[in-house]
C-alpha cells in the first residue's frame, strides 16, 4: 500500500490519474487530492470513498507521508510547489514540461527507458513526457532496437483536449457556433483560431527557427529519452477532434528494413496494438461491426483509441523508392498513455525499485 497526492486533481489529467490508478488496481492507502483555490472543496468519489479536494500551498505535505505525488496543474504550479512534496519525502512525477530537459531529472516512459527511473534521487522529481512524445516512443523504441534509427520525420493531429477541459469547450462551442452560422462571430481563447472544420498548425508559440515549442519538445525529449542523438523533426497540428492524438511517422533505418519483421516487433512491444488488417471490414460494409473489435479494423482511429491505455498501429509499409524507410500512423488516448496512465506506471515502477 501507498500514500499517493494528485496536485491539480480537478483538471482533465488529475482526473484520469484517478480513472487509471482504479483500474491497474494500484494499491492506495491514503490519496491526498489537490487543487486551486477555485476548485477546493469539490468532493471526488475513489473507490466507494469521497475525498475532498484541498487547497494547495506550501504546507499542504507535510505530515501527509505522501510516497508519489503527481503533479498535472502547469509548469508554473510544478515550479513553486515540487520542492516542497520532495522535501516532505515524496518522489514527484511531474506531468508539465518545466523539468523535462534537466539534465538531473529523469524523463521516462517505463517502456522504454525504465533504467533512468533510478536517478530519481538526484531531486526527488521524474518527468513525464509530452503526450506526442511518449506515443511515438512506444513505436520508435523496438523498431531502433532492431534496425537501428538514423532519422524521423512526424507530423501530429493533435487533438482539442491536449489544450485541456478548455480546449474540449472550445472545439464544442465553436461546432455550435458554427451550425448556428455564428463562426465568424465567434471569439476563441484558447486555440489561435476557431477549431471547427479546421486545421491549425501552430501548438504553442513558435521559436526563433520557426518551429513552434510542441514540435521541439519533441524533438529534444525523443533524444533524451533514447539517449541518442539521430535526426529529427516534426509539425504539430490541431485538428478538430474531442480525444486521442494521431501521428503519421516515417523513419529511416541505419539498416535495410524487413516489413514482416518490422510488423512482428511492433506486435512484440510492450504497450502496442497493431491494427493493420487490409481486409477487414469497415462499418459501411458490416452489419456487425463492433467498434471494440480491433480484428475488425483497417487502421487506428480516435474514434477506437479514446479511454484506453495503449497506441495503436497501423498503415505499416515500407518507402517506395528507400529500403531503409518505414512509414506508419500511430493513435493514442494523449490524456491516457500521453499523460495519466504513464505517469501512473512510473510510480508503480518506482515503488516496485524502492519496495515502498
Amino acid at each position: 500500500m501507498a500514500n499517493f497526492a494528485v496536485v491539480g486533481a480537478s483538471g482533465a489529467v488529475g482526473e484520469e490519474i484517478l480513472n487509471v490508478l482504479n483500474e491497474l488496481d494500484v494499491k492506495v492507502d491514503k490519496l491526498l487530492l489537490l487543487a486551486s483555490k477555485r476548485t477546493a472543496g469539490t468532493k471526488v468519489e475513489f473507490r466507494g470513498r469521497e475525498i475532498t479536494i484541498k487547497e494547495l500551498n506550501e504546507s499542504s505535505f507535510e505530515g501527509e507521508n505522501i510516497d508519489v505525488a503527481f503533479f498535472c496543474a502547469g509548469g508554473s504550479v510544478s515550479e513553486k510547489y515540487a520542492k516542497y512534496a520532495v522535501e516532505a519525502g515524496a518522489v514527484v512525477v511531474d506531468n508539465t514540461s518545466h523539468f523535462r530537459m534537466d539534465k538531473d531529472v529523469p524523463l521516462v516512459v517505463p517502456e522504454c527507458n525504465m533504467e533512468d527511473i533510478k536517478d530519481w534521487e538526484k531531486k526527488g522529481i521524474i518527468a513525464n513526457p509530452n503526450c506526442s512524445t511518449i506515443q511515438m516512443m512506444h513505436v520508435l523504441k523496438p523498431l531502433d532496437d532492431v534496425f537501428g534509427i538514423k532519422r524521423v520525420n512526424v507530423s501530429t493531429y493533435q487533438a482539442s483536449s491536449g489544450a485541456g477541459k478548455e480546449g474540449m469547450e472550445e472545439l464544442v462551442n465553436s461546432l455550435s457556433e458554427f451550425f448556428a452560422f455564428r463562426l465568424d462571430e465567434f471569439k476563441p481563447s484558447t486555440f489561435a483560431y476557431p477549431l471547427a472544420f479546421n486545421l491549425i498548425p501552430q501548438i504553442d508559440t513558435f521559436a526563433d527557427n520557426g518551429y513552434t515549442k510542441e514540435e521541439l519538445k519533441m524533438v529534444n525529449e525523443s533524444k533524451k529519452i533514447l539517449h541518442k542523438d539521430f535526426k529529427i523533426t516534426a509539425t504539430c497540428v490541431r485538428v478538430p477532434v474531442l480525444r486521442s492524438h494521431s501521428e503519421s511517422i516515417s523513419i529511416e533505418f541505419e539498416k535495410n528494413v524487413d516489413l514482416n519483421k518490422a510488423i512482428e516487433v511492433l506486435k512484440k512491444a510492450p504497450s502496442v496494438v497493431v491494427v493493420d488488417n487490409k481486409d477487414a471490414k469497415t462499418a459501411s460494409e458490416s452489419d456487425n461491426f463492433d467498434r471494440d473489435d480491433f480484428s475488425s479494423h483497417r487502421y487506428p482511429m480516435p474514434l477506437f483509441t479514446s479511454d484506453t491505455n495503449e497506441t495503436y498501429v497501423g498503415r505499416i509499409r515500407k518507402d517506395l523508392d528507400d529500403d531503409n524507410v518505414l512509414h506508419l500512423w500511430c493513435v493514442a488516448d494523449q490524456i491516457r498513455v500521453g499523460a495519466a496512465t504513464n505517469a501512473v506506471r512510473i510510480a508503480i515502477k518506482w515503488l516496485e525499485l524502492n519496495e515502498k
